[in-house]
């Protein structure tokens, strides 16, 4: 009993497919993005409250909803982002939803993938959202600019144009500098350095690639960590640049499944929990090496990988838990989505002592 527990806290079946599900930051409460039978948008916001789950809001709209985040809006509008079927990006005030408070057509077809920084405290510089799509490209947007795009990564002339998955801001550290890294349907992985708006680095990992997270978005580059379709993830250490391997990674298998997104503990940016398509949760530590940095035989710096340990795993559901949140306020308390139509609040003890 000395190792951390994931307790399953309230459970709740929803009429409705189960896309993605955010914590409104400094507050006990949460939303649910999704699809209605009928293919129109659900938005829900639940509030914790005595051990039970209170419908607060529930609005429907025309579309579906994929995605959500927070992170370009302050803690004093806590303002959500949302991708949806028809390639929008839209903000919406959650005390007044009639009407979005930005609006655009991003892209072509649906918006897999959405992710922010510069609100919330998280990360220097402007708000900025990035929205990857099934039309292949990833796109940066400053919601204070209507229409257009700030940064667009599309395929060159002649490349094909590969299904984005996943995106994620990282490196965040100053008002200039900032990198995107998104991941595609074939396995390949590309990080943006937007002060330079050049391609920085990418790699393949041969299966389709689920999710991609920075271990903080705010910091110099440290992990990047990567799921994919066949039970593996990846975790790169980002500090060091080899000029022909790239960054140093190490690779675990988990759920004998898909793992379907990974997110790491706000207050330890070493703890993470990955979501398996088998309807499990898998808590890790990431232990760096003694050395992060070694030579090679001509002398040039390269990264050392660490390693990953398993913490405590926990099956809840029969059906792929598609989506997972931490609260970035109470260390240990999470919701999740899962594909049975039902979201989940889970506690997660003795962080601590990992």
């Amino acid at each position: 009993m000395d190792k951390p527990q994931i307790i399953l806290h309230i459970q709740k079946s929803l009429n409705y497919t189960l896309f993605d599900t955010k914590w409104i930051p400094c507050s006990a409460k949460f939303v649910v993005l999704g699809n209605y039978a009928r293919g129109t948008g659900a938005l829900q916001v639940y509030e914790v409250s005595h051990g039970e789950l209170k419908c607060i809001t529930d609005v429907e709209k025309s579309k579906p909803f994929k995605c959500g985040t927070f992170g370009a809006s302050s803690l004093q509008n806590r303002h959500l982002a949302t991708g949806d079927f028809e390639g929008k990006l839209q903000i919406w005030n959650l005390e007044n939803l009639e009407l979005p408070l930005y609006s655009v057509k991003a892209h072509k077809e649906i918006i897999n993938s959405i992710d922010a920084v510069g609100g919330l405290g998280i990360g220097e510089g402007a708000p900025e959202i990035v929205t990857g799509s099934r039309d292949g490209t990833v796109k940066v947007w400053d919601p204070r600019q209507k229409n257009e795009p700030v940064a667009s990564m599309e395929p060159g002339e002649g490349e094909s144009k590969r299904d984005c998955w996943t995106v994620a801001f990282g490196h965040a550290h100053n008002a200039e500098d900032r990198c995107v890294a998104a991941g595609y349907d074939n396995g390949d992985i590309k990080l943006f350095d937007l002060k330079a708006m050049a391609l920085r680095w990418e790699t393949n990992i041969k299966n389709g690639v689920c999710c991609l997270e920075f271990d903080r978005k705010d910091i110099s580059m440290n992990k990047l960590a990567a799921t994919s379709l066949e039970s593996k993830f990846h975790i790169w250490d980002m500090r060091t640049q080899h000029p022909q391997k790239g960054f140093a990674c190490v690779t675990e298998k988990a759920h004998k499944s898909t793992v379907w997104a990974v997110r790491h503990l706000p207050q330890n940016r070493d703890i993470f929990m990955t979501t398996g398509g088998n309807g499990s949760l898998n808590l890790w530590k990431y232990s760096y090496p003694s050395n992060r940095v070694t030579k090679d035989g001509e002398g040039v710096a390269m990264g050392v990988a660490g390693t990953i340990n398993l913490q405590q795993n926990v099956t809840l559901s029969t059906q792929p838990i598609s989506s997972f949140d931490w609260s970035p306020d109470k260390e240990g308390l999470a919701v999740c989505s899962s594909f049975d139509q039902t979201v989940r609040v889970v506690i997660v003890t003795k962080l601590r002592t990992i």
